[in-house]
């Protein structure tokens, strides 16, 4: 989808779209068109109880007067609470309003849109920007679309809009490409995108400058990681360690290291799932997703930071050689771990990934990514995802970065008593405890795995890799989430100068 940025004239075709604020939505550019149609915007206004609120949504269909066919006002809400998350939406609600009216161009008026104390290209950017995401389509499986259900829209135009907002768009550009990475990868089925075949899509990020390396069973064997591999010996598909190198900081600067868990499809194993549901477990790759998304976005963007992603990709499936239920396996790091539920098997996944990625790459910071726990849904439901940490001062950080993108999360327990209640028998530790606290005890398990001096963080993302239904800027499907996350968090903290 070409997005443009235009001091011309109103175009001739194409959906219109004019962003109004509550209160004040006549606009130059609404008092234009409606001068143009006879009154018809305010006609329809009045009629739609149109006031500019955010997520109003109104539609003029084929006014006298006007070439294009369709207007669209699209609500911004009240200025003293307006914010560049709303411009996406803003953007987002046009796109998904204009997919039924068979127009080829979603076109965006800016003339005179303005909000005291927020830059008026970067509204103009971000408007595009969530026009952008809302666009994303996964139909590379369908082959009997109705002409209704075919996205046709090529083009979105900002007329008159600042005349920095094509710069300001730049890194949105990147950003965009690297949320639908992660969504296609967490849309694929299980039988297109497994360990192999979601490296070698790791492998296609070197046109971007990222150095990838992909670690096969053998060599994982050679490093001890015996509780990653305990994970995918039931599958045919052999299990791969991925990490992906950006060195775009200088020689001596911090390193920033993603992990992400990379399930590509979780049966549970010999503790095995229901049926009914089984098959959304083709995106409990879903951390993995994010890392390797953002990692697009960090390296297209050409941050100035040293970022290391590191993936961990399996199959969990219940063949004859699958892992059982009271196991006990070595990690690299050396400490036993007693399997007591095949189905608790991204913290194994995770642990080796995370020690691996701290011998090898020497991180100030970790943060890991996963789909991992149930419980954090009954916790957040759909609305958070759930950070747990060792430095409260990281889990703020990683707050306020998901307040300004959008990916939001929550502050979650983790304390002596969760690492107490996965303590073995027969081992050092259980990959489960008892049926409370599910999501602290799992990020307590993986806390085992993080040296002295690393600052960490736990992202449990479970209930916020997919959606149910569509968003302003989401259609139902895979969201993305984290990929802005982490690009914010990194362009805050390891970045000297990222706007340069």
């Amino acid at each position: 989808m070409q997005v443009t940025f235009s001091k011309a004239a109103m175009p001739k075709t194409g959906a219109i779209i004019i962003p109004c604020l509550e209160g004040a939505y006549e606009t130059k550019a609404f008092k234009a068109v409606d001068k143009t149609t006879k009154g018809a915007l305010v006609r329809a206004a009045k009629a739609g109880n149109f006031q500019g609120k955010k997520g109003q949504v109104q539609l003029v269909v084929g006014p006298a007067g006007f070439s294009n066919g369709h207007i669209v006002l699209v609500g911004a809400g009240k200025a003293s609470d307006f914010s560049l998350n709303i411009a996406e939406e803003v953007g987002g609600n046009a796109l998904a309003k204009t997919i039924g009216l068979r127009e080829k161009a979603l076109l965006i008026m800016m003339d005179h849109f303005e909000v005291e104390g927020v830059c008026s290209a970067a509204i103009a950017a971000h408007m595009a920007f969530g026009a952008r995401l809302r666009g994303y389509r996964f139909d590379h499986y369908r082959t009997t679309l109705e002409k209704n259900e075919k996205m046709i829209i090529t083009k979105i135009g900002i007329y008159n809009a600042d005349s920095g907002a094509k710069a300001a768009y730049h890194d949105l550009d990147a950003l965009a490409e690297g949320i639908f990475l992660t969504r296609d990868l967490v849309s694929e089925p299980a039988n297109i995108l497994y360990p192999e075949s979601f490296a070698q899509k790791c492998r296609a990020l070197e046109e971007l400058g990222i150095r990838v390396k992909i670690l096969g069973e053998k060599e994982m064997e050679k490093l001890g990681m015996g509780s990653l591999l305990g994970v995918g010996q039931g599958s045919v598909r052999e299990s791969k360690l991925v990490a992906m190198e950006w060195r775009g900081g200088a020689k001596n600067d911090d390193v920033v290291c993603l992990v992400g868990k990379g399930v590509t499809f979780d049966t549970g194993g010999i503790s095995i799932k229901p049926a009914g549901g089984m098959e959304d477990m083709k995106w409990d790759m879903g951390g993995a997703g994010a890392v390797t998304g953002a990692m697009a976005a960090i390296a297209g963007r050409k941050a100035r930071a040293n970022v290391i992603g590191v993936i961990g990709l399996v199959e969990n499936m219940p063949d004859g050689n699958a892992q059982r239920p009271g196991d006990v396996v070595t990690s690299m790091s050396g400490k036993t771990i007693e399997v007591l539920n095949t189905d608790a098997e991204g913290r194994l996944v995770l642990a080796d990934a995370l020690w691996w990625a701290q011998e090898t790459y020497n991180p100030k910071v970790v943060i890991d990514l996963a789909t991992l726990t149930g419980a954090i849904i009954i916790s957040l439901a759909h609305e958070f995802g759930g950070v747990f940490s060792n430095n409260d001062d990281l889990a703020t950080d990683l707050i306020d970065a998901g307040k300004a993108t959008g990916d939001l999360l929550w502050h979650m327990p983790l304390t002596k008593a969760h690492y107490n209640m996965i303590k073995s028998p027969i081992a050092d530790i259980k990959n489960i405890g008892g049926r409370g606290a599910g999501s602290s005890t799992a990020a307590s398990f993986l806390g085992n795995f993080i040296k002295d001096g690393v600052d960490w963080a736990h992202l449990d993302i479970a209930g916020m890799a997919w959606n149910n239904k569509d968003t302003a800027l989401i259609p139902k499907g895979g969201s993305g989430y984290g990929v802005r996350l982490l690009d914010q968090y990194v362009r805050k903290h390891f970045e000297a100068n990222p706007d340069q």
